[in-house]
């Protein structure tokens, strides 16, 4: 049984970019992060320790968007790193996408660019 913890349609203010505008502005963002972990013992104990918390993957999420940095991949690095090193081996894959919505990109209309890791 392949089993999924999810985080839909996260979205914070942070501020990642080459430009100097979008460390000082800043962007909307939006992410998700879907993690493969099996749940058999939870669904027997009832136990948080168990499982993956969403909500502890989400305080990792909000803690990593809010340290700056140029690159989207510095950051996803950073969120699956935090992941990996609370839950170990509970982790058995990790699918982010992290979208920065509204790019500052010259005079074209663009609604998101997003980096989309599986590890």
């Amino acid at each position: 049984m392949k089993s999924y913890i999810e985080i839909d349609n996260l979205q914070l203010q942070a501020f990642h970019g080459v430009l100097e505008q979008e460390h000082s502005v800043g962007n909307l963002y939006r992410i998700d992060c879907k993690i493969e972990v099996d749940v058999t013992r939870a669904m027997e104990s009832d136990e948080l320790t168990d499982t993956v918390s969403y909500a502890d993957v989400v305080s990792i999420i909000q803690k990593e968007m809010q340290l700056p940095s140029k690159l989207l991949e510095h950051v996803a690095g950073r969120i699956v790193s935090q992941i990996r090193q609370q839950y170990g081996q509970q982790v058995q894959g990790i699918d982010l996408r992290i979208a920065k919505l509204c790019p500052p990109i010259g005079h074209a209309q663009v609604e998101a660019c997003a980096l989309h890791i599986i590890i």
